[in-house]
């Protein structure tokens, strides 16, 4: 699969919500319900590393990273989303965006990456196990998903060899 990886522009939005809807529609990924508007989303992600995975001109995943914390102490540290469109998951997309997410996120001197998995979301936890997120803790019970089920999260990390203290 000849997939190009390359900045999010704000017209790619259409694409990223559908994307991202379709993820909540899984209740597997977020426990939000409704994608938000592209304003409401810019708003709480930082400005740099938000991407795309195109094939043949179609948007089929994306990823992007928010703020940990307002702390200046914790300006390193940042949460990442990643969302791959149905039909195209598992065809190692996800790894090709976590990928460049990675790469570009320690040029911005983010020292660590994490994320909070659904435990259900045994994909997502494989994936960010192979690109060397390891398992930090669990929140039992944390949060409802639309159906009124309680669920429990995962809570991942990847230190960066590179940036920070290692």
């Amino acid at each position: 699969m000849d997939i190009i990886l390359r900045d999010m522009k704000r017209e790619d939005w259409e694409a990223v919500a559908s994307i991202y809807q379709e993820g909540m529609d899984t209740k597997r990924a977020t426990f939000q319900t409704k994608a938000p508007s592209y304003e409401e989303w810019d708003r709480a992600h930082l400005s740099y590393c938000r991407f795309v995975a195109e094939f043949e001109g179609e948007v089929v995943g994306w990823t992007g990273i928010s703020p940990y914390s307002s702390r200046p102490v914790y300006s390193g540290v940042a949460e990442e989303s990643i969302y791959i469109k149905t039909g195209y998951r598992g065809k190692h997309i996800g790894e090709k965006l976590l990928s460049k997410l990675i790469e570009e996120s320690e040029k911005q001197g983010i020292w660590t990456l994490q994320a909070g998995i659904m435990e259900i979301n045994e994909a997502s936890i494989a994936l960010h196990k192979k690109m060397g997120f390891r398992i930090v803790g669990h929140r039992e019970r944390i949060g409802k998903d639309s159906n009124g089920v309680w669920q429990n999260t995962v809570l991942m990390e990847r230190r960066s060899k590179t940036v920070g203290i290692i």
